[in-house]
């Protein structure tokens, strides 16, 4: 029968044996994350270009024409489309707003279908029980 101190040694060594693999697995992992975070963040950024060099050339150029051209299928490019403009549809209804949005809580992530993140805004809260706020507002992103 194995002694105390034997039986403590034995733990600890598997314990250690799997200490290190954990601790290798949750380093990758994070690596991996990391790496993730930024190729998404590149994805969006290229997205965004994309979209606004649509909108810039839609009076020469439509998206079918795109499509014929360059091979890539019309409703890819219909979808950049529409999110850039729908995208500037919302600075532009933000920056005309005179409400201080400092009240606000932070904004809200969802993952998209093709697991990017997203932060979309949570509706204002109203100010000292107003009936006049405006009701929030929801819409669906695809």
């Amino acid at each position: 029968m194995a002694t105390t101190e034997e039986i403590q040694r034995r733990v600890e060594e598997a314990d250690s044996a799997r200490s290190v693999r954990r601790s290798a697995a949750a380093q990758q992992i994070g690596e991996l994350a990391q790496r993730r975070a930024a190729l998404v963040e590149q994805l969006d950024d290229i997205e965004r270009e994309l979209g606004d060099v649509l909108v810039a050339a839609q009076d020469v150029i439509d998206v079918n024409e795109l499509a014929q051209f360059t091979d890539v299928p019309a409703d890819d490019l219909t979808r950049l489309l529409e999110r850039r403009k729908a995208a500037s549809t919302k600075r532009k209804k933000s920056s005309a707003g005179t409400q201080n949005h400092t009240s606000r809580k932070p904004s809200g992530t969802r993952t998209l279908s093709a697991g990017h993140a997203s932060t979309l805004p949570e509706a204002p809260i109203p100010r000292n029980g107003t009936a006049d706020a405006p009701a929030p507002v929801t819409a669906a992103v695809t």
